[in-house]
């Protein structure tokens, strides 16, 4: 047999083309993309208009500001400071855990009752 064993191919008309075969499902329409792109820009907008840095130069009343921080006590402050704490706390937290002393007694314990 010549070819004769495959199957025939649909015909597709010759003007027209072929369906992509992918379909979207859960699509966002225009108008909810728009509305809530327009809602982010908005409040955006809205909280660098109301907190103007202009008016911080402005003394109130009462106002009394210490000494400014050097680079080295600023980098102490907010670099070191975290870091330091987030190690402390790990440590904390891996010295004091209990789950592995007990998952390695339960394991000894088993080990010595098959050996039994």
């Amino acid at each position: 047999m010549n070819g004769g064993d495959r199957l025939p191919r649909a015909i597709r008309h010759p003007g027209r083309a072929a369906g992509s075969g992918v379909r979207y499902f859960c699509t966002v329409d225009k108008k909810n993309a728009l509305r809530a792109g327009a809602l982010a820009a908005g409040t955006t907008l809205m909280m660098l208009l109301m907190s103007s840095p202009a008016l911080a130069l402005t003394r109130d009343d009462g106002d009394d500001p210490g000494p400014g921080l050097s680079v080295v006590q600023t980098l102490g402050l907010f670099v070191v400071a975290p870091i330091v704490l987030f190690v402390v706390i790990a440590g904390l937290v891996m010295v004091l855990d209990k789950s592995r002393k007990t998952q390695k007694g339960a394991g000894r314990s088993v080990e010595a009752k098959a050996k039994a």
